[in-house]
């Protein structure tokens, strides 16, 4: 037996001990399935360990430090960039998936506190008729991803055209560090302290936010809350090219006024029709009359919707969708017409079901972790500044162009997701489509009733490697336009693209709370 096999047996009774053996799992199954994300395989787990408090979390990380094996965090497992598969072998996987207690929701000092494997849609349905929300306050993946993954991870959807990414909502959390100990941020920090505040002196809850899971475990956040808006409303454009669609977007993300503003490319919004998740039927229509504020207006609105259906997408080109929000009804007007205005130079407004359906069913089931007829999925994202819109978009193009041969031979093909975040950055997403075999995981999160009719690919590693090298290529292209990213993991050139000292300082920042280098190892170019 060699020396890692005994540390795992001992540390595994250990860890049996303190969760109970239905919480340490070391079956084959479970650490093949841990041990990879949406997009490829790591190295085999050791152990998947599931605490379900901050204390037990702080015992788990303490006694795999004392048995000196690489450890890291998983969520909801939707990392596609090695946000938790391993480089390293023999590694601990902790499962945040029972921490997804809601602590406390504060309607007086306006903060909610989770433990960090809650998800984004737990706690939409906490909230729901309590008149409050987050500012940010999901991800289209919000049914499985966590709030932990998404603070560590960094990335953008509902609410970030106005209040910023996920990140910007955080007050405040408790993280656990490599050697086990607790610490608190923010006002959190002060002895006895509630976290209302995330600005108390150094912003420690900042230098753990888009970590990767790199410099510690969190284990509660909490959350800023704002009055949940009572009006809302939507808008839908098209535009015959990708230039005039980014220059509409960025437009519309200057003025400060949609909740979310999102587009496709047609091929993508083809693919998304093709596959239903545009168009989910009844349900999506219930949803629709449910979240329109009143019966009458609602059945006239789904009425109008399912009228449309996917027709009204035939001719489009490039689309931009927008949701604005609002205190009352004459304010979101004036947003919509002030929108509308914005606009007219570079497209023409369309029906609107896109958005509405977005909002009326915000975390559906990720059947889209496949493509269309069970292809492999695969996103890659950039965000760069408004200025740099469409030579990112132009570039990535070209690249596309590049492969255009090996593309239609391998049956791979694109696609584009574009959205805004704040009043100051656009976020371009290819996505790659490509046959080759499905994973567990794949078939762990597809509804059954789906998987069922997608084909189920063989193998096909010529195609994987194409894809691989064309996502090295965006890699690259990204980092000659000085893009950032969210979603780091170990797939993006972080370390290639930082300055000499602020690498130094992030060196020292791991040292110090992770000395022996063994909480991701590999996340964020860090050794």
């Amino acid at each position: 037996m060699t020396d890692a096999a005994v540390h795992t047996t001992s540390l595994e009774e250990q860890l049996c001990a303190l969760l109970g053996a239905d919480n340490v799992l070391s079956d084959t199954a479970s650490r093949e399935l841990y041990s990879q994300d949406i997009y490829r395989v790591g190295e085999l787990v050791s152990l998947v360990v599931r605490p379900s408090s901050t204390e037990e979390l702080s015992h788990v990380v303490a006694a795999v430090a004392e048995a000196g094996l690489p450890i890291a965090p998983r969520g909801g497992g939707m990392s596609y960039t090695g946000g938790y598969i391993q480089q390293v072998k023999d590694a601990v996987i902790i499962d945040m998936g029972r921490m997804n207690k809601i602590l406390e929701i504060n309607a007086e000092d306006m903060y909610v506190t989770v433990q960090c494997g809650c998800t984004w849609a737990q706690l939409h349905e906490a909230l729901d008729g309590t008149g409050l929300r987050t500012p940010f306050w999901g991800t289209l993946s919000g049914i499985t991803a966590t709030i932990g993954g998404g603070l560590s991870q960094n990335g953008l959807f509902f609410g970030s055209a106005k209040y910023g990414p996920i990140t910007e909502s955080v007050v405040g959390w408790k993280v656990v560090t490599a050697d086990g100990a607790i610490v608190p941020t923010g006002t959190w920090g002060t002895k006895g302290g509630a976290p209302f505040n995330r600005h108390y002196g150094p912003d420690l809850t900042g230098m753990f936010v888009a970590d990767t899971g790199a410099l510690g475990f969190k284990a509660e956040a909490t959350l800023r809350l704002i009055r949940e808006p009572k009006h809302m409303d939507y808008l839908s454009f098209s535009f015959k090219d990708y230039q005039t669609c980014a220059d509409a977007m960025c437009e519309v993300a200057r003025m400060g006024v949609a909740s979310e503003i999102f587009g496709f490319d047609p091929d993508l919004a083809e693919m998304r029709l093709q596959r239903g998740s545009l168009m989910k039927g009844g349900a999506t229509l219930a949803g629709v009359v449910k979240g329109q504020g009143s019966l009458v207006s609602g059945l006239k609105e789904g009425a109008k919707m399912a009228l449309a259906g996917r027709r009204y997408m035939k001719d489009v080109s490039y689309s931009m969708h927008v949701v604005i929000e609002g205190t009352n009804k004459p304010g979101v007007d004036a947003d919509m017409d002030a929108v509308r205005g914005a606009v007219a130079p570079f497209g023409d407004e369309i029906e609107n079901s896109i958005p509405k359906i977005t909002r009326a069913m915000p975390f559906g089931p990720l059947n889209n972790v496949l493509g269309p007829e069970g292809k492999r999925w695969l996103p890659i994202h950039g965000l760069v500044p408004h200025s740099g819109a469409k030579a990112i978009w132009q570039g990535i193009y070209d690249l596309i162009d590049a492969y255009k041969d090996k593309f239609e031979a391998h049956e791979i093909t694109t696609g584009f997701l574009v959205t805004a975040m704040s009043t100051n950055a656009f976020l371009i997403e290819p996505v790659i489509y490509y046959p080759d075999a499905r994973g567990a995981l794949h078939e762990q999160t597809v509804q059954p009733n789906v998987l069922e009719r997608y084909h189920d690919y063989a193998p096909n590693p010529e195609a994987r490697s194409i894809v691989a090298d064309f996502r090295s290529d965006l890699c690259e292209l990204f980092l000659e336009h000085k893009a950032a990213h969210f979603q780091i993991g170990k797939a993006y050139l972080y370390r290639k693209g930082r300055d000499e000292q602020t690498w130094r300082l992030l060196e020292g920042i791991k040292s110090l709370v992770d000395p022996d280098r063994r909480v991701n190892p590999g996340s964020l170019g860090l050794d």
